[in-house]
């Protein structure tokens, strides 16, 4: 910290390199965006689908997930914690000790009160224009998941379904 005194960052991501390891904080569009713990909802149902996944993964074996807080860095004002991400074996390389450098293949993000509108457009934007190919959002409530998959550089909203990740990229059903 005192060397922060001494040399302040010139910049946003040296503020955000400059913060303690497990602050619940991600760097938006070079805006630091700071999250409350989340809720017992958003924990039971990110277990639920980290199990789920984790049993589909254990019998595919075509890749890895990593659950919040885990960072991806898409770039130097882009380094964001979703809730679970999914990355393919031939994308395993992008896996590196400070987090993934470049983009996972599939996001799932658990919608939470307090950060609500940054899941719905900010970082769904972020996704879609670092080519994240699925992503899905999870209303944690009623389980209600929205799902959105990237063609020709845009997201096409697929159909909402309940308790269910519709996985295109893995051609499967992740039931929770």
């Amino acid at each position: 910290m005192a060397d922060i005194l001494i040399h302040p960052p010139k910049s946003m991501l040296e503020v955000w390199e400059s913060l303690p390891e497990g602050t619940l904080c991600q760097l938006i569009n070079n805006k630091l965006i700071m999250s409350p713990t989340p809720k017992d909802i958003h924990q039971v149902i990110l277990n639920k689908i980290n199990i789920a996944f984790s049993k589909f993964l254990e019998r595919s074996n075509v890749g890895e997930i990593r659950i919040a807080p885990y960072d991806v860095h898409f770039s130097k004002q882009n380094i964001l914690q979703p809730d679970i991400l999914f990355i393919k074996n031939e994308n395993l390389n992008k896996v590196q000790e400070k987090g993934i450098v470049g983009s996972p293949d599939i996001i799932i993000e658990i919608l939470s009160p307090s950060s609500f509108h940054i899941d719905l457009d900010e970082k769904k934007s972020v996704y879609e224009r670092y080519g994240v190919q699925e992503y899905f959002q999870v209303e944690p409530n009623s389980k209600s998941v929205t799902s959105f998959f990237l063609k020709n550089a845009e997201y096409e909203e697929q159909e909402a379904i309940v308790a269910k990740i519709k996985s295109v990229v893995l051609n499967t059903e992740i039931v929770f």
